[in-house]
């Protein structure tokens, strides 16, 4: 039990345990009443606030809208409603922001794909019948067809035939009988019928003209070639017959007779026509949303008694008390100790370090302080040391301008040539100094800039030998470059020169006359690897772990003409690093040094 996290598991349970025993003996007797009478109720709910979003999906093309409908329902159902995109990401709720979302989704919303248990009655195909797509007729084609259909009516109507006149989903006007629910269909292409699969026997007033009202519109035949098209695409190839899908979406054979009004068309094609159909609609329709309904507010069911409340609230309130103070007891012993801890680090005591006798995620936190207070104490001994090596530097070439300026002020040395020469080279030092503290600092803050692209390796060796080609001859030593199939390469050609040069400079310092250095590229794996050889002095294998380490010398006491300002090499690692590569160094001391660069290619 010594884990802060089954301590805190264990309370939570007492509690729990204690607060879920009060609350169901408190709810047994009045709940289960008013969950079967609101069950019902529920479901009603939900299948209307379904029902009205399908009708929602099916005329608009995306939910971008639906936040002011989404809150008319919610209003009208008590109900708290959100929609989701099936990737997770929310699209309108009716609560306030940053509600989180009910745990289970009530039901998709997908005008392509009705849900039967919200929707019962559901044609076959599971296209919610307000889906017209490109079938919706406009206003003046609306009115016209209207106007015909009332005109057919009422010529019915002298017949003795009595007729009524509904509107479908695209706004084609239908003339049934009100007995039989029959669609008057004279015209060899029938009209639209609110379900899409479903035929009729045609009741034909022969004095009375449909044709002005049951002839296809210009939208409706563009859609159907559409829709034909489309399912001649998918019977292609699996031997089904000539023929045509009509505004009822039923199949005409083009080869025999047309199917019997009763008549079922063969699977394929029909399982061809509601793929086409679907495939139509897509775009006309939003996509498939999930549906989150909250619970409707609580029924008023039996009235608990006041006493028993207020004694349930008093009995968890006191074991909650109990339990808190005993795990709290146990918890704020470490937690001082870190706090003291941290005061006296802010106080400027690096050495501070906290002991804790416990195991757990307390002791874990205390050994991650004690190595912040550690890695903060070594930082600290760095910058110390950073600042007094910078001063060391920069202390000696200032000393020398210092020294000549005030000479040649008070008459002692004359400003001829040879001085002016020598101080110009002094103010060159301290210029290369600072270029070098600056080049670290932005790799530290990691604004150091690259402009990466396709160099040749062998070009950019080439250049690098050439630079160095005059300092190596006057020093008696052999500059050589191999590349070995040029490998390719991509990166920052100044900042890569820059690194190769200070190596090459670094084995010229440290390589006596009659020595060699080569400059080798290739290719290993997936790495290019560029390698930096001297027959000079070497490196002791105690010295190598230091070597790229900013001012670090093996000689604390060399001088200029034995050693750099020691931020060179600190350079090539944060140059190479730069580039996702490394910086490593191998020797053997009076035998040969290679330093070796390894980049992504």
């Amino acid at each position: 039990m010594r884990s802060l996290f089954v301590r805190l598991l264990t309370s939570s349970a007492v509690v729990a345990v204690c607060s879920i025993t009060a609350t169901a003996w408190l709810a047994a007797s009045s709940t289960s009443g008013a969950i079967q009478r609101e069950q019902g109720q529920t479901l009603a709910s939900d299948a209307r606030i379904n029902n009205s979003l399908l009708g929602y999906a099916s005329r608009h093309s995306n939910w971008s809208d639906v936040a002011a409908t989404l809150r008319d329902l919610a209003a009208q159902n008590s109900r708290r409603i959100a929609l989701a995109t099936e990737s997770g990401a929310l699209i309108a709720d009716s609560a306030t922001a940053g509600t989180p979302l009910p745990a289970k989704v009530s039901a998709v919303v997908d005008p392509l794909a009705v849900d039967v248990t919200l929707v019962p009655g559901t044609a076959r195909d599971r296209i919610d019948p307000r889906a017209v797509g490109p079938f919706l007729l406009s206003a003046r084609d609306r009115t016209r067809l209207r106007k015909a259909a009332d005109t057919y009516a009422v010529c019915a109507s002298r017949t003795g035939q009595a007729v009524q006149v509904t509107v479908s989903n695209t706004g084609r006007p239908l003339v049934t009988t009100p007995s039989q629910g029959v669609s008057r269909e004279p015209s060899p292409v029938p009209s639209p019928m609110p379900s899409p699969m479903r035929t009729v026997s045609p009741v034909v007033v022969s004095s009375c003209d449909a044709a002005t009202f049951s002839t296809p519109t210009r939208t409706e035949k563009a859609a159907l070639r559409q829709l034909n098209l489309l399912v001649s695409r998918c019977l292609k190839g699996k031997g089904a017959g000539r023929g045509s899908v009509g505004l009822d979406f039923t199949w005409v054979s083009k080869e025999k007779q047309p199917m019997p009004p009763v008549a079922e068309p063969d699977q394929v094609i029909s399982s061809c026509i509601v793929t086409a159909r679907k495939e139509q609609l897509d775009p006309y329709v939003a996509p498939a949303a999930y549906l989150y309904i909250g619970s409707p507010v609580e029924a008023t069911g039996q009235r608990i008694p006041l006493p028993s409340i207020a004694g349930a609230a008093l009995l968890v309130l006191v074991l909650t008390v109990g339990v808190s103070v005993m795990a709290a007891r146990r918890l704020v012993r470490p937690v001082n100790a870190l706090t003291h801890a941290a005061q006296r680090m802010r106080d400027g005591d690096s050495s501070a370090r906290v002991t804790v006798r416990t195991t757990g995620e307390i002791s874990e936190l205390a050994t991650a302080f004690n190595e912040m207070s550690e890695h903060l104490q070594r930082m600290e001994e760095q910058r110390k040391a950073m600042v007094s090596d910078v001063s060391h530097e920069l202390r000696t070439p200032l000393s020398n301008l210092r020294g000549w300026l005030e000479a040649a002020q008070d008459g002692v040395a004359e400003l001829d040539p040879a001085l002016i020469a020598s101080l110009v080279e002094e103010i060159l030092l301290l210029q290369h100094i600072v270029d070098d503290l600056q080049e670290l600092a932005l790799a530290d803050a990691g604004k150091l800039r690259l402009h990466v692209e396709p160099i040749h390796l062998g070009d950019l060796l080439d250049q690098v030998t050439t630079a160095h080609r005059g300092r190596a001859e006057a020093a008696g030593l052999t500059l050589t470059t191999v590349v070995t199939d040029d490998p390719p390469l991509t990166a920052d050609p100044v900042r890569l020169r820059q690194a190769i040069g200070n190596l090459v400079t670094n084995s010229l310092r440290y390589t006596p006359r009659g020595g060699h250095i080569t400059l080798d590229a290739r290719q290993d794996g997936d790495q290019v690897v560029i390698e930096v050889t001297d027959t000079g002095i070497g490196i002791p294998a105690e010295y190598l772990p230091h070597v790229f380490d900013r001012f670090w010398r093996a000689e604390k006491s060399r001088n200029r003409q034995t050693g750099g300002s020691g931020l060179g090499l600190a350079i090539v690692r944060n140059l190479a690093e730069a580039h996702g590569g490394t910086a490593t160094v191998a020797s053997v001391p009076g035998v040969r040094t290679t330093f070796t660069l390894r980049l992504p290619s």
